[in-house]
């Protein structure tokens, strides 16, 4: 007679030793977990009170070190296009120095920082992967010195003030004073660029009640421009100074405020001069 075989199934016995032991890996993991919830707490404090954040602090270089070993540090940073500003001042308006991380590194954002600057016309950021960092910059062109109060500011063709560059070292563009001379330059120079004998003689040009300009030159001759119609008048300035030699002869202003009229004023007398 043929015997099915038994199968016997053991109840597992947990031993007093295997309880205690559990007990104690629950025991260790609370109090780890405890240490590393209070070390991050900490750990954000210090953060966001800027208590790590000192010159010289190993802390700053941390991100840096660990990208740099997975190869993502800005180990090779190429700028082109400066001119008057200097490259530290590009990377730390985009929040890069060399070696420093670029794990997250955003160049559209980057390139929008820059052209926030007033100094930049545009901007072109790169980041070719994993460590490399191009950056390509226009910068805008000093066109005239404005004054405003006791300050000079060098401002480009738009008149918008371009910083960080010092006005001492463009003394050979034209000075423009008053409110809104910084606005009416562009359209002044230009209309003397056509006559470059008296471009060159103008030392500055006051824009007076932001309606007209005075242009005052190097021999100490004042010109008073009217409101309207003063590109003609720079002509007609032109043409009595080839025909007569008109800002050689003395004279301390010339007039041209009213319509139909000219006033010279000479050095020591004053002679009234009518042009139709």
């Amino acid at each position: 007679m043929k015997t099915e075989p038994r199968i016997y199934h053991r109840k597992p016995r947990h031993s007093a030793f295997l309880a205690w032991g559990g007990r104690k890996r629950v025991r260790f993991a609370a109090r780890a977990g405890a240490v590393l919830f209070l070390g991050c707490a900490i750990a954000r404090s210090l953060i966001l009170g800027d208590h790590l954040n000192y010159e010289g602090s190993p802390w700053l270089k941390l991100p840096g070190a660990v990208a740099g070993i997975a190869g993502f540090a800005a180990d090779d940073i190429k700028i082109q296009g400066l001119v008057h500003q200097e490259p530290e001042t590009v990377l730390k308006a985009i929040g890069v120095t060399p070696g420093s991380s670029l794990l997250g590194f955003d160049a559209a954002e980057a390139a929008r920082l820059l052209e926030a600057l007033d100094w930049v016309q545009s901007a072109k950021v790169k980041w070719v992967f994993p460590n490399q960092l191009e950056v390509a910059v226009v910068e805008r062109v000093p066109f005239a010195l404005w004054q405003r109060g006791g300050e000079y500011h060098v401002i480009d063709k738009t008149g918008g003030t371009i910083s960080g560059v010092p006005a001492s070292a463009f003394a050979g563009l034209t000075l423009v004073t008053g409110e809104g001379a910084q606005l009416a330059a562009a359209e002044l120079i230009n209309e003397l660029s056509v006559n470059p004998a008296l471009l060159l003689q103008v030392k500055a040009a006051a824009r007076a009640g932001n309606r007209r300009w005075t242009l005052y030159l190097d021999s100490g001759v004042t010109i008073l421009l009217p409101e309207t119609n003063w590109v003609e008048a720079l002509m007609k300035l032109r043409e009595l100074d080839e025909s007569q030699q008109l800002l050689s002869k003395g004279i301390r202003s010339v007039d041209f405020r009213v319509a139909g009229r000219i006033s010279v004023a000479v050095a020591a007398v004053v002679a009234v001069a009518t042009a139709e």
